[in-house]
């Protein structure tokens, strides 16, 4: 079967998943209200494009800011990948894979020479930057798990955190040990000053989810509600930005001076699209990667970020725009008969969004990043 889209690859991972590792990837917390909405609210954004426009070159490149088969996707489309700290290949293994920008993702630890000491191999490895994540005090309640048994989010007894073998602190008799003993080393007290303390130990810029990660110092800005998997009934991130775009909340509070990043329920170029006019700098997806993984291995994951690719520059050529910078959004009431709380995106021509200083600079050929569980990549 020919695959036309994303959504196709999630329907392969579920016949060739067994069930427990698919629901674990699938589900979203308690009523999976938000997994819903992150898709939902994409589809409640209008286009109006710009006609008689020469689109004849389009141009997705920017500057700003899976594992083995997906490190070597990602090279191969030009993407950024970052690396779970919880990953079952180790940030030396991935750097092996080939040359390509890569990022690490890292959890802080009640053991604060456990970071240091996987923020130094990052180091060495030549990973660019941090993507700190801090919205996982204690795991979301996900009810598939709980019928499915699963108790740890390593549930599988082969499943070995290669990142963390031979750790000061984090030595253990088997995998599976390991594995639990790290998921319970989380830091729950975790606060904006441990944000300040990493980026004393790191010369790496950081990536904090939140609106409030610009005070903190931190290079970008991560609007997430961790793939709908933590806390229910928080807005969709699509909405948060479209709500920060027009009501002067992360965008404004960010002022240009850092990249102001988006995920969740991103499946089309025309998501991209939307995103961007509303005032993200780039996006995250992550399902879609896990999937295409899954269904077709290395080969899954470069058409993923092909389709996803294309799908983009249609989208920027229907709607008449030639370049990134064309791409804005005018916030307006609805008018006529279209829903309520529809979001009409307008295009100019010559906004241009003015560079953030603190990420090093990285060249890309779009603003499509892609992340999942145990691998992360992105493509600025």
């Amino acid at each position: 079967m020919e695959i036309t889209n994303v959504n196709e690859y999630e329907a392969i991972a579920k016949e060739k998943l067994p069930k427990m590792i698919y629901d674990y990837y699938a589900s979203g917390a308690e009523d999976q209200w938000t997994l819903g909405e992150n898709r939902n609210a994409f589809s409640r954004i209008l286009f109006r494009p710009r006609i008689l426009i020469d689109v004849t070159k389009i141009d997705m490149s920017t500057t700003i800011l899976g594992e083995y088969a997906t490190a070597r996707a990602a090279s191969a489309a030009n993407t950024i990948m970052t690396l779970s700290s919880w990953a079952t290949s180790s940030v030396e293994e991935v750097a092996s894979t080939g040359p390509g920008i890569r990022f690490f993702q890292l959890y802080v630890y009640k053991d604060r020479n456990v970071v240091a000491q996987l923020v130094r191999r990052a180091e060495r490895a030549g990973f660019k930057a941090i993507a700190l994540t801090v919205d996982t005090p204690r795991l979301g309640r996900r009810e598939s798990d709980i019928k499915n048994r699963i108790s740890s989010v390593f549930f599988l007894p082969s499943l070995t955190l290669k990142n963390f073998e031979g750790l000061k602190a984090m030595d253990k008799t088997d995998d599976s040990g390991l594995a639990s003993y790290v998921a319970g080393q989380i830091d729950r007290s975790l606060s904006w000053k441990d944000v300040k303390w990493l980026q004393t130990i790191t010369t790496m810029p950081i990536l904090v989810k939140g609106s409030l990660a610009i005070q903190a110092g931190a290079a970008g800005i991560i609007v997430s509600n961790h793939g709908a998997r933590q806390l229910d009934y928080v807005p969709a991130t699509s909405a948060a930005s479209k709500r920060s775009a027009a009501k002067n909340l992360v965008v404004k509070a960010a002022q240009g001076r850092v990249p102001v990043f988006l995920d969740g329920g991103v499946r089309r170029g025309t998501d991209v699209f939307k995103a961007l006019a509303l005032g993200a700098s780039g996006v995250f997806i992550g399902r879609p990667v896990v999937f295409s993984l899954a269904a077709a291995g290395e080969a899954g994951v470069r058409k993923v970020l092909q389709m996803l690719r294309d799908e983009f520059e249609l989208t920027m050529a229907l709607s008449g725009c030639c370049s990134l910078n064309n791409i804005t959004a005018t916030t307006s009431s609805p008018r006529g008969r279209e829903p309520r709380h529809i979001q009409v995106i307008n295009f100019r021509r010559d906004r241009r969004r003015p560079p953030p200083p603190r990420l090093s600079t990285f060249r890309g050929s779009s603003r499509i990043s892609l992340n999942a569980w145990g691998v992360v990549l992105k493509k600025f």
